[in-house]
């Protein structure tokens, strides 16, 4: 399949988290062939640093850092080195998440805080170190990743639904407040996309449950992903803001 090129998005300072694996992985690879800068962050060591071994010989070589976003200091810290290697950010890519099943009963106050940390406080964190440059760039983009999960309202992922529900909260609110800045805010909401984790949940018998339930055949992957996240990201979507995309073949 040919893909859409953005000259927009040439050059860009382009920065997401969990970019080492599944929809995150589509994400550093979309944006290097757009020959934008790309750095990102992942606490999987392994596979983030295959994936910069595959890309070196791209259009534009990724620039891979550990980070664990439950730590808010340290992605701070981070940012601050990715804005001095890069010279800024113009597009931040909120995508980290953990969506491991849980029952009510066994959920305790700390678990709370720690799922709460790993879905959702970070987004914001990143969202505010970043904002700085972006303003005296005279703009940028920042994508929150939500999920279709709590749209459908799965069941055993209270504590993940709660976190992504919020996070389209999040987007609204911080697109009211640095529309006039110039930074547009959006969500992207994936239905069941084909990546290895998934695979864990889903049996051969419940991904056709899930292809039946869509209104297309096919899996979603994650260069699906990518496509609208490159719209998005680029000039082409220069008035969109504040809303949520989803990209889940009318998952319902």
């Amino acid at each position: 399949m040919n893909r859409a090129i953005y000259p927009s998005l040439n050059g860009k300072r382009v920065f997401i988290s969990g970019g080492g694996s599944g929809i995150g992985e589509g994400l550093v690879e979309a944006f290097a062939a757009q020959g934008a800068k790309v750095a990102f962050c992942d606490i999987a060591d392994a596979e983030s640093q295959a994936l910069v071994a595959r890309l070196k010989d791209g259009p534009s070589m990724p620039s891979f850092h550990h980070c664990d976003l439950r730590d808010i200091a340290a992605v701070q810290a981070m940012i601050r080195t990715v804005e001095a290697e890069m010279g800024g950010i113009d597009i931040l890519i909120n995508n980290a998440a953990n969506d491991d099943r849980h029952a009510i009963d066994d959920v305790t106050p700390a678990y709370w805080d720690e799922r709460m940390a790993v879905n959702l406080r970070h987004l914001f964190f990143a969202a505010q170190a970043v904002v700085p440059a972006m303003k005296r760039a005279g703009g940028g983009v920042i994508l929150n990743f939500g999920s279709i999960s709590w749209h459908l309202a799965l069941p055993d992922l209270v504590l993940y639904q709660t976190a992504k529900a919020a996070i389209e909260g999040l987007t609204r609110s911080l697109a009211r407040d640095l529309g006039r800045d110039n930074i547009r805010v959006n969500t992207i909401i994936p239905g069941n996309v084909k990546t290895l984790r998934q695979e864990k949940w889903y049996t051969p018998e419940g991904e056709a449950e899930i292809v039946a339930a869509q209104c297309l055949d096919g899996r979603i992957l994650p260069a699906d992903v990518a496509a609208l996240v490159m719209f998005l990201a680029s000039d082409d979507a220069r008035m969109c803001t504040a809303h949520d995309y989803f990209i889940d073949a009318g998952w319902r």
